[in-house]
């Protein structure tokens, strides 16, 4: 296997040569497909001095595995292993912070973007005549016939609201394959998410407009291997993108969607404690601990399950999670009631009071959940 992309004559003329781009890869069970990009990228950057960084997931499916394989015979070819961290978008930003080049490019390696596209990226990005390049299925010689009608649609979709509500001047703000200037990037970083897969738009919608940017036409192909990691979450990630920038940022994406799990958890709540009440009538305080019990197990399981999936718990720590949760929406529950309280003594304003003290709640068991429960390993 390693035979096959064995550098040529071509490439070892230019061993010495400054590197001039880093293609960065992100994974999630490739391993058929590595190879094949490898030699892909070989055949479509002649002349270039390139490097391609592998950012993997920790696929089961030994996809850094294959890529170390790789690496023994081309030093061009680097692998990143994280472990208890997911997302297209941080690894990412992790691969291009790990590049020294001058440029770095973001490509799939699923084998459905057009490589054959990132010689004339570079040299718009050399050249001066941009800072951002965007691989663009949207624009005249682009095409984006691969999709089904449903993703196509959900496509457009996202695409249209993109660009009215975040007023962001692209055609293919969705595109996940693009070239920027590492320096530029660089200062963007440590404003972008690392949760989603919509890399790009947190790029574009973060520069405010102070990037040159090129969109050029690539035709989006069909995957070869392996299965999309494309979900029914990825809309959500979208939503919560969306209106993170919309808070220019006040608001992450993680909390956005831990609220939201909470606003559901108290309709759970109060649905068991009305159907308690009506059925079993034992007295109040027993059914308020039952609901806020199932409340609380909701919670934890949604959470698990959406919130936290790149740092998802499993096994026993899936038991010892849900322990710890218990204790700290517990004191959340307290730290709630005291604010309300103190907010009503002031200013005998319900809804104010209430609102104040939900708020208190939630901020003191998203922090608190990131800490001791969902916290990086």
């Amino acid at each position: 296997m390693n035979e096959a992309i064995r550098p040529g004559p071509g490439q070892i003329l230019q061993a010495g040569a400054p590197l001039q781009l880093s293609v960065v890869v992100p994974t999630f069970n490739e391993r058929g497909n590595v190879a094949t990009l490898v030699q892909r990228l070989d055949a479509a950057l002649v002349g270039i001095s390139w490097e391609v960084i592998f950012v993997d997931d920790n696929s089961p499916d030994g996809t850094a595995d294959a890529v170390r394989e790789l690496a023994r015979g081309d030093s061009r070819i680097r692998c990143i292993r994280r472990i208890g961290r997911r997302g297209l978008s941080g690894a990412c930003i992790e691969g291009m912070l790990a590049s020294s080049a001058p440029c770095a490019a973001v490509i799939d390696g699923d084998l459905q973007h057009d490589e054959t596209q990132l010689g004339k990226m570079l040299g718009l990005i050399e050249s001066g005549a941009a800072e951002l390049v965007i691989g663009s299925r949207y624009i005249e010689g682009g095409s984006a016939d691969s999709f089904n009608q449903q993703r196509l649609g959900a496509s457009k979709f996202a695409t249209a609201v993109a660009q009215r509500v975040l007023r962001v001047k692209i055609a293919d703000p969705m595109s996940g394959f693009f070239m920027i200037r590492r320096d530029r990037f660089e200062q963007l970083a440590p404003k972008l998410s690392t949760q989603g897969f919509k890399i790009l738009l947190d790029v574009v919608a973060t520069a405010e407009g102070d990037l040159r940017v090129v969109e050029v036409p690539y035709t989006f192909g069909s995957r070869l291997h392996g299965e999309s990691k494309l979900d029914s979450m990825v809309a959500l990630d979208f939503l919560g993108l969306v209106l993170a920038k919309l808070t220019n940022d006040t608001v992450s994406l993680r909390f956005l969607l831990f609220a939201m799990v909470g606003s559901i958890g108290l309709f759970v709540h109060f649905a068991v404690l009305f159907v308690t009440l009506e059925v079993f009538d034992p007295p109040f305080a027993e059914a308020q601990a039952i609901a806020a019990f199932c409340a609380m197990t909701g919670n934890f399981l949604l959470n698990n399950f959406l919130t936290y999936r790149d740092q998802r718990l499993k096994g026993f720590g899936i038991l010892r999670g849900l322990a710890i949760f218990y204790v700290v929406c517990s004191v959340g529950l307290l730290a709630n009631v005291g604010v309300a309280w103190s907010v009503f003594d002031q200013e005998p304003i319900w809804w104010l009071a209430g609102a104040s003290g939900a708020l208190m709640g939630v901020v003191w068991n998203y922090a608190m959940s990131g800490l001791f429960v969902w916290r990086k390993r």
